[in-house]
């Protein structure tokens, strides 16, 4: 008789770090559900790839439709093009992170978010987002 093999079992819960909630600062924020060390990539399952946009395809789209742009993109050779979510439908928590200019999250070249210092449960995430996006809130 073979011996089955006790396989790994992976929680919905492991590597998440934080949670949507209601923010004094605008809106939806993105808040720490645990401590968060420094150095720490936060939403490590996020692997979707951005699809980037011309401005001039956007041009003609309903007024409420050029909005999900405007806030869900990220906005680079002078407004020229928009890095968004291949669907909006597919929005993550690590859009919601608002805009600080004492952040406690940095973004890297391939827009991975990552602690700059320990962040407390309970804590507002931010980021400066003139460091990876031409255009801020």
């Amino acid at each position: 008789m073979k011996r089955r093999r006790k396989e790994h079992r992976k929680y919905p819960h492991d590597g998440v770090f934080t949670r949507l909630a209601r923010s004094n600062l605008q809106g939806v924020g993105v808040f720490a559900i645990r401590r968060i060390k420094k150095g720490t990539y936060i939403f490590p399952d996020d692997k979707a790839k951005l699809q980037w946009l011309s401005r001039k395809k956007l041009k003609n789209l309903p007024k409420a439709i050029k909005r999900l742009y405007h806030d869900f993109c990220i906005i680079k050779d002078g407004g020229a093009l928009y890095g968004c979510p291949k669907s909006f439908n597919n929005l993550t928590v690590s859009w919601y992170i608002n805009e600080s200019k004492k952040p406690n999250v940095g973004c890297d070249k391939n827009y991975n978010f990552y602690a700059l210092r320990e962040i407390k449960s309970g804590e507002e995430l931010t980021a400066d987002y003139s460091t990876y996006n031409e255009f801020g809130s």
